[in-house]
């Protein structure tokens, strides 16, 4: 009921608004202002001939064409209007009044009745839907990126979607276009990077390898981009250098760093483990133990070791894989404690203390 209350007050409005400049054009413009106006200037000019201040010659003129206007005012306000412009105004009102409402009624009747069905699914507008498939959602994207080529954002993405599904030399093209339109990042060159091994079947190429370097001029912290400098450098046959690119992302990590556990991996098949090597019945013990369980047991033996090391300080070897847990396990105070215990037992080896400093360059506990 509101709604149609609503309406009515609408057409009420839009007749009014016709309706009102035909009744203002319907009223008869006064000429008595006029009338007035020119009765005074002919009495002027009787007395400034009284004054002398014009001619006879000249004021009798003056007389014609005052009265010649004052007859045609008076002509004027005695003529009715013309009887074409009330029966076009009449017409005009009528329709109006009854055709106006009649015209917006079939309309709305036809177009905008509430009753009205829904179209079709097939007919409306397509819009993304969570539901659809990943490919097509992809291809609605690549859609709008056709249109909108510069849309970094959408660019970016895309890029990981197109790794996710496979499609890596795709992705390659998403991740340097994210960085053209979106702008540069470490983490977008590391992206691209990894891409880039992806499309190689896992090989740091040179191309690859330009990435993850810049990603890392650009911050250090990139840990994506410097596990894979390491992996270059594994695949290039410099396991040393790979394993000290690990060994210093460890030490610099914090303790629940999800990619820690990788990286560990990787400094195990480069043959340089962080931590002492468990015996086979520890390591099939370990199976079964929860995360606390098994940290609780590395951390045993790496007091074991630590008091080992105490009693017999030559083993530089020993004082190394110390160190290294200690910083794996994020114990970072103990780490220097046990490298400054290390210096105090080999300072009278000039050798074991160069290879001590060899090995620990890199984890940063001297800066």
């Amino acid at each position: 009921m509101a709604l149609w209350f609503v309406f009515a007050l609408m057409t009420a409005a839009a007749i009014f608004a016709v309706l009102w400049p035909l009744g203002r054009a319907g009223r008869p413009q006064s000429g008595g202002n006029e009338m007035v106006v020119y009765k005074d200037q002919l009495a002027e000019i009787d007395r400034d001939v009284a004054a002398g201040l014009i001619r006879s010659t000249e004021a009798e003129a003056a007389r014609v064409e005052i009265s010649r206007r004052l007859l045609a005012a008076a002509d004027g306000q005695r003529d009715p209007p013309a009887a074409s412009n009330i029966k076009w105004r009449r017409s005009t009102a009528v329709m109006g009044l009854v055709g106006l409402p009649i015209l917006a009624a079939a309309f709305y009747l036809s177009l905008g009745s509430p009753r009205l069905g829904d179209f079709p699914p097939a007919q409306r507008s397509p819009a993304p839907d969570a539901a659809q498939p990943l490919g097509n959602l992809v291809a609605q994207v690549e859609a709008h990126l056709e249109k909108d080529p510069a849309d970094g954002r959408g660019w970016s993405v895309l890029a990981p979607v197109l790794a996710r599904l496979g499609r890596y030399d795709e992705a390659v093209r998403a991740y340097r276009n994210s960085i053209t339109h979106g702008g540069d990042s470490a983490e977008r060159r590391a992206d691209l990077g990894e891409a880039i091994v992806a499309a190689s079947g896992g090989v740091v190429t040179a191309e690859a390898k330009a990435e993850f370097e810049r990603a890392v001029a650009l911050d250090p912290a990139e840990a994506k981009a410097s596990y894979f400098l390491g992996l270059a450098a594994a695949q290039d046959g410099r396991a040393s250098d790979a394993a000290s690119i690990w060994r210093a992302m460890l030490a610099k990590a914090p303790p629940d760093a999800p990619w820690r556990p990788l990286v560990l991996a990787a400094l195990a098949r480069a043959g340089g483990s962080a931590v002492p090597r468990l015996p086979d019945g520890a390591v099939t013990a370990a199976k079964d133990m929860n995360e606390t369980d098994r940290n609780g047991m590395v951390r045993g033996m790496v007091e074991r070791l630590a008091g080992r090391l105490k009693q017999n300080g030559d083993d530089v070897e020993g004082w190394l894989r110390l160190v290294r847990a200690y910083m794996v396990l994020g114990d970072r105070d103990k780490a220097r404690s046990a490298l400054a215990d290390a210096r105090r037992a080999v300072a009278n080896d000039a050798e074991r203390l160069r290879r001590l400093n060899e090995g620990l360059k890199d984890l940063g506990l001297d800066g």
